[in-house]
């Protein structure tokens, strides 16, 4: 049993792994940067440890650190959430070293599933189909390779994920620098600047499968999840089921990941992510060792807490999940992923303080935030401040829970992605599900800037009035004489028009 997890992580995934805890009567040890002592996630915490500075290499990625938290708080587990050290065999060796118990694969698990060209060997040993690709020395060796496999190709860091080290080359005179950049990023990223080449399936969608194993050769699935609208090969919004996979392609899907997660005797929760071509063929690409960003969708219509099983498995329990029980979806969900960065300024990071926030409610709506009204978003770490979950009985209907949400949901002092999430499930693409890996990159590259926030005359009306009845309150101006009044009143509406354009994260009302 455990009575103490230390939870290796900072922001909202902190927050929500600390929930599951506490529900299953275990207290959530956190940590924290100097940057985040006043976090949300730190004030959390039945013990909050402070490791280090700001920069995650000194705190959330030093290793010797989280183990010496680990030990004064006289936790039992460490959780790693994901990102950070949560793909690090090391750092699962050091907490098995230190005599506790890591929540997720063990070390040789994350260290063959963690390098892609390893797991596309133990992919193509059982059978599943991966892309066509190569790996080599040099730029030369995967010159040949890319010229036999044909281009376009994908330069890939060997580890990590994320999107980082990944470039598109078109023809061998782009391949040299796309190689040796590839290499830097990834020796800067991850340690390792390996790097290999993968066949570029033009127009494909991107599904994953979320499975749970018990270590011992038993796996379940928990059906797919739609990844495929990304941004710079960052995902922004999740769907659970696809609306691209029919049942029999579900089925072999399923089959193709159960098969895979059950031959490395697979330990917790995985997922294990495919390309779909426009012919129905699917490809494996990778296995991410540790949960996701978008595991909420999977929960919302399974009614199974991913977060619980972990620590279940991890606890020594069988995997007793009938996968009879679990056959059809519940339903289906969405999930925008809403971060601090400024969409009308090619999302550049929105770091500051928020002044205030607003979240939405009411039936179907999951918010899972890590911060609040008052408190910073530093700068230091990935601006992620909240997964927008909705639920509902189908697509259509999930869709227009979701569009209500974002006009629920109200950010101020900093940017946010929610209005380039209003706009984006407005368009027939999306709304049709007619979509792929690219479209969102190639869409935006047509819009060339245009903003995704202008202020409509209802929304101006609406901040004039509040900012006028804010002003009369505070300072009593409504008193005065008449021209002072009016030099009042136009002074707010100047201010309502510049708050309605440079808010981030507005959202005017009409457009949910």
């Amino acid at each position: 049993m455990f009575r103490r997890v230390l939870i290796a992580n900072r922001g909202e995934i902190a927050c929500r792994i600390a929930a599951t805890l506490r529900e299953m009567n275990i207290a959530p040890i956190m940590v924290c940067s100097e940057a985040d002592r006043g976090a949300r996630h730190a004030r959390l915490g039945a013990e909050t440890l402070e490791i280090g500075p700001a920069e995650p290499r000194a705190s959330y990625l030093n290793i010797d650190a989280l183990i010496d938290a680990a030990r004064r708080a006289r936790a039992d587990a460490v959780h790693p959430g994901y990102g950070f050290l949560a793909e690090n065999a090391a750092f699962a060796e050091a907490v098995e070293a230190a005599g506790l118990t890591f929540i997720g694969p063990a070390p040789e698990q994350i260290r063959a599933m963690g390098d892609k060209r390893a797991a596309r060997a133990l992919a193509e040993k059982a059978r599943v189909p991966v892309v066509p690709g190569a790996e080599g020395a040099d730029a030369s060796a995967l010159a040949k390779a890319a010229a036999r496999i044909g281009y376009p190709v994908m330069v890939k860091a060997a580890l990590g994920g994320g999107g980082k080290g990944m470039r598109v080359v078109a023809d061998e005179a782009a391949l040299r620098e796309a190689v040796e950049s590839a290499t830097r990023l990834a020796e800067s990223a991850f340690g390792d600047g390996a790097v290999y080449l993968e066949k570029r399936l033009e127009r494909a969608r991107h599904i994953e499968v979320q499975v749970l194993g018990d270590g011992r050769g038993k796996a379940v699935h928990l059906f797919e999840r739609e990844c495929s609208l990304q941004r710079r090969h960052q995902k922004v919004i999740e769907e659970c089921p696809s609306p691209a996979v029919d049942e029999a392609l579900r089925q072999r899907l399923t089959f193709a990941a159960v098969s895979l997660a059950e031959a490395v005797r697979y330990r917790g929760a995985g997922t294990l992510e495919f390309l779909l071509a426009e012919d129905g063929a699917f490809y494996f690409l990778e296995m991410n060792t540790r949960l996701q960003v978008e595991h909420p969708v999977t929960e919302m219509v399974t009614a199974i807490d991913l977060v619980r099983w972990q620590i279940r498995i991890a606890r020594g329990e069988r995997l007793d999940l009938d996968p009879e029980a679990v056959l059809v979806p519940i339903g289906h969900a969405i999930e925008c992923r809403v971060y601090a960065e400024d969409p009308d300024n090619n999302f550049l990071p929105s770091p500051g303080r928020i002044g205030h926030l607003r979240t939405p409610a009411g039936p179907g709506i999951r918010d899972e935030s890590g911060t609040g009204a008052g408190l910073d978003v530093p700068i230091f770490y990935d601006p992620l401040i909240s997964k927008l979950v909705a639920w509902a009985e189908d697509r259509p209907q999930t869709i227009a829970r979701m569009r209500r949400a974002l006009g629920e949901y109200l950010v101020t002092g900093i940017k946010t992605t929610l209005p380039f999430f209003a706009w984006l499930l407005a368009q027939p693409e999306f709304l049709e599900s007619r979509f792929h890996t690219t479209y969102l990159d190639d869409v935006l590259k047509a819009r060339n800037g245009r903003s995704f926030d202008a202020a409509g005359s209802e929304a101006e009306a609406i901040a004039t009035i509040a900012a006028a009845i804010h002003a009369s309150l505070s300072q009593g101006v409504a008193a005065g004489p008449p021209a002072a009044t009016s030099r009042a009143t136009e002074r707010w509406k100047t201010q309502a028009r510049l708050d309605g354009l440079r808010d981030g994260g507005r959202v005017m009302p009409g457009r949910g």
